[in-house]
């Protein structure tokens, strides 16, 4: 385990995707989705154990989950736990630890991923990351992952890589030809057709003097911010002067602040079962099924002359369904969910959310 490996998770997502069972007040990344007794985001946490220590894994979460963030992660400092007064998107978040990081460990390398994904090759995921630490502590680059692709999706971004030739210093790692918005279905069909693309799976590898160098060339008003409060950083007036100066951040993206932008911008193919579970369809994908293609998570569950649903029902002693064909079945607490899959965009409705 190299000492100067960072983990960064993000946790800030504030959504109801997975309504009822997760909430504004406990968005997905703290909830067990997959009903094995963890969160997704403290499977993330596991998924990196071997490739750094506690001490360097960082969360960076919206102010109100600081407290759900230290409960289920209680082996990481609670000043590695970062505080977002209000949301600027994945650029802010990402310059904010990373100032963070620098002024504790110059020479970090930094792992980025987000909090609500699931990988079900652990042993190929810490491979490639590996790896991909291995390259970034040696070069200027940055590094994203891209997933094969098994369908043509229409959700996730694309990165299209440069397969002619591999990077000199490692074979599985090659140049970014271009990222790509996320297409229509007809576009997606072209992609998974041909070999070099990949889905963009949100998780970045670099140096954390890269990333830092990166901001200050591409994004100067935001690396300006963190310089000018470097020396807070850290103390106890940290909090204070982020909440001060964190709303004046642009809300944009890391992909269109820095990763559309730079030159040393790579890319390492991966295969190691991913998915990041956005949605209550693509949970259904992921889960084990029934010969029928029903997705059963809970204690006691029985479906009679029922296909292609998926049942959360966690906190129930038992539930018996009949008679349903691509359902979504789910409960928490004193709200139950029967809806069709084909129509869980309309949930936000449900949920209350605009």
């Amino acid at each position: 385990m190299h000492n100067n490996n960072h983990l960064v998770i993000m946790a800030g997502g504030v959504g109801s995707r997975f309504w009822p069972m997760s909430t504004v007040e406990k968005p997905k990344q703290f909830i067990d989705v997959l009903g094995v007794g963890k969160s997704l985001m403290q499977l993330t946490y596991d998924r990196f154990k071997g490739i750094t220590n506690p001490e360097n894994v960082w969360v960076v979460t919206n102010e109100r989950y600081v407290d759900i963030v230290h409960e289920q992660l209680p082996d990481i400092p609670i000043g590695n736990i970062l505080s977002e007064p209000c949301r600027r998107n994945t650029a802010p978040c990402i310059a904010y630890v990373s100032f963070r990081i620098k002024k504790t460990d110059p020479k970090a390398n930094i792992v980025v991923t987000p909090s609500d994904h699931i990988v079900t090759d652990q042993e190929e995921f810490r491979r490639v990351i590996k790896n991909c630490l291995k390259f970034t502590s040696e070069t200027d680059a940055i590094v994203t992952l891209g997933m094969k692709p098994t369908r043509p999706e229409t959700g996730y971004g694309y990165i299209q890589a440069d397969l002619t030739a591999p990077s000199a210093r490692n074979k599985e790692i090659f140049r970014v030809d271009k990222f790509r918005e996320k297409p229509d279905l007809e576009t997606a069909k072209k992609y998974i057709s041909q070999k070099s693309f990949y889905w963009n799976a949100g998780i970045f590898i670099w140096n954390v003097s890269t990333i830092v160098n990166a901001f200050r060339i591409y994004q100067p008003c935001i690396a300006r911010i963190f310089e000018n409060i470097t020396n807070v950083l850290g103390t106890a007036e940290e909090q204070a002067m982020i909440n001060k100066v964190y709303p004046e951040c642009e809300s944009i993206s890391v992909d269109y602040a820095i990763m559309e932008k730079t030159e040393e911008i790579f890319v390492s193919p991966a295969d190691f079962g991913w998915s990041d579970l956005g949605t209550w369809g693509s949970l259904h994908v992921q889960s084990q099924k029934d010969f029928f293609g029903n997705a059963l998570i809970g204690e006691n569950i029985q479906v009679f002359d029922s296909k292609n649903c998926i049942v959360h029902t966690t906190d129930e002693k038992k539930v018996v369904i009949q008679g349903l064909d691509g359902y979504i079945v789910a409960e928490k607490g004193n709200t139950l969910l029967i809806c069709q899959l084909s129509e869980e965009q309309r949930i936000k409705q449900f949920a209350g959310e605009k």
